[in-house]
C-alpha cells in the first residue's frame, strides 16, 4: 500500500503527552493575543489531528497559525456574522477567524436546528484555515448526527480540472461523520493527495510513489517539486490519470457547495490563506429513526470488516478504524509528532519565551 496516500499513518518521531502538548499549543495561541476560548479550542481541534494520525494537519499548522495572528492575517477574537438566517439554512461570515473555532462553534449552532428541521446547513465564507477536517466528525456523532463538512479556498489554485494542465482549484476536501456502534469518519478529497503531503515530501527530497502530479507541459510525475517551479505543476485529480473525471466532478461538487452557496469564491479573486466551508447535519430520527439508522450502518460495517480480504491486506477497515485506535493509544500512551513538526514547535517556543514540552 502507498502510505503517502493516507495521512493516518503514524510516522517514527519524538513522543509527548497529550494534555502537556494541548496546555503548550493553547499557551502559544494566547500568548500570540488569541481569545482564551479561541486558543483552547484551535489547540484542541490541531492536537485532535495528531492523535487520530493525520499529521500534515495537525500541530504540524500550529508555526503557520501564529505567524498568520502576528502579521494581522488571522482575527484574534470574536464570532461569525450571521448573513442570512432561515431558520435551516446559515450563512455566517467569518471574518477570518481561526477556522476550527469558527467550524466548532457552526456545529453547536446547528445541532437544535438540526433537531427541531431533521437537518440543518450553514456555509461560512471568510474563514480562515480550518484544519483536519476528521477533527470535527466526533463532535457531531455525539449528538447522534450525521455530519458532512468540506471546504475550500478560493485564494489558492494547486489541483488542475481532469484533462488541463493549468491549476484551478484546491485538494477540496470532504469529510462525514456517520454514526454507528463504530463510527464511520470519512475524511477524503477530490485531489489524489494534499498540498500538505506535497510540500512535506518536497522539503525532505522525497517523491511519490506514483505519478500523481503533472508538470507544467502535462508530463505526469511523482515530484513534489514542480508545484514550486516556474510555471508551476499541478496535482491530479482524485483518479489520476485515467479516471480522474471522477475527482473533478468531486471538486466541482464542493466548489458549489462553498464557494457557490456562500456566493464568496474563486470568481472574486480572493487573497490570503483562508476557506469557504460547508457545514450540514442530519438527525436520523428526524427520518428512518435512530434505531433503523443504526442497525442499517452497523448491517454495512459488519458485512465490510468480515470481508474476505485480498492479497497484501489483513482485513477490511472502515474509514475512522486506524485513526480511532489510534488516537486512544497515543492519549494513554504519548503523541507521535512527526520529525518535521518538532523544530516548527520549537521556534515558536522559542519566540514566545515558552518553554518546550519535554519528551517522553
Amino acid at each position: 500500500m502507498n502510505q503517502t496516500a493516507n495521512h493516518a499513518v503514524q510516522q517514527d518521531g519524538d513522543r509527548y503527552d497529550a494534555e502537556t502538548l494541548r496546555e503548550f499549543a493553547r499557551a502559544l495561541l494566547a500568548a500570540a493575543g488569541t481569545s482564551d476560548a479561541i486558543a483552547r479550542t484551535v489547540a484542541d481541534v490541531l492536537l485532535d489531528g495528531d492523535l487520530l494520525g493525520h499529521t500534515t494537519h495537525g500541530l504540524a499548522l500550529l508555526n503557520p497559525y501564529l505567524k498568520q495572528v502576528e502579521q494581522g492575517q488571522m482575527t484574534r477574537q470574536g464570532s461569525a456574522d450571521i448573513v442570512s438566517d432561515k431558520g435551516a439554512s446559515l450563512l455566517l461570515d467569518g471574518r477570518r477567524l481561526p477556522g476550527p473555532w469558527l467550524v466548532n462553534q457552526t456545529i453547536d449552532m446547528l445541532v437544535p436546528r438540526a433537531r427541531q428541521y431533521g437537518t440543518a446547513t450553514a456555509v461560512i465564507r471568510q474563514s480562515h484555515h480550518i484544519a483536519c477536517l476528521a477533527s470535527y466528525l466526533l463532535r457531531a456523532i455525539r449528538q447522534n448526527m450525521l455530519i458532512v463538512l468540506s471546504c475550500s479556498d478560493p485564494a489558492g489554485q494547486s489541483v488542475a480540472p481532469f484533462g488541463g494542465t493549468r491549476a484551478v482549484f484546491t485538494p477540496n476536501p470532504i469529510a462525514v461523520g456517520i454514526p454507528s456502534a463504530k463510527p464511520f469518519l470519512v475524511d477524503i478529497s477530490a485531489s489524489i493527495t494534499t498540498n500538505g503531503m506535497s510540500g512535506r515530501l518536497a522539503r525532505e527530497g522525497r517523491q511519490f510513489e506514483e505519478e500523481w502530479l503533472l508538470d507544467s507541459t502535462g508530463k505526469p510525475t511523482r515530484d513534489p517539486a514542480v508545484l514550486n517551479q516556474d510555471p508551476p505543476g499541478t496535482i491530479l485529480p482524485l483518479g489520476g490519470l485515467s479516471v480522474g473525471h471522477k475527482g473533478f466532478g468531486l471538486a466541482l461538487l464542493i466548489e458549489a457547495l462553498t464557494g457557490g452557496l456562500a456566493g464568496h469564491g474563486r470568481a472574486d479573486n480572493i487573497k490570503g490563506w483562508g476557506a469557504t466551508v460547508f457545514v450540514s447535519l442530519y438527525d436520523p430520527g428526524a427520518f428512518g429513526g435512530n434505531e433503523a439508522f443504526l442497525r442499517q450502518m452497523d448491517w454495512i460495517a459488519d458485512a465490510c470488516r468480515n470481508n474476505p480480504p485480498r492479497p497484501g491486506f489483513d482485513n477490511v477497515r472502515m474509514p475512522g478504524d486506524r485513526g480511532l485506535a489510534l488516537y486512544e493509544r497515543q492519549k494513554k500512551n504519548g503523541v507521535v509528532l512527526h520529525p518535521s513538526i518538532t523544530p516548527l514547535l520549537q521556534d515558536s517556543a522559542q519566540h514566545y519565551g515558552i518553554g518546550m514540552p519535554a519528551t517522553l
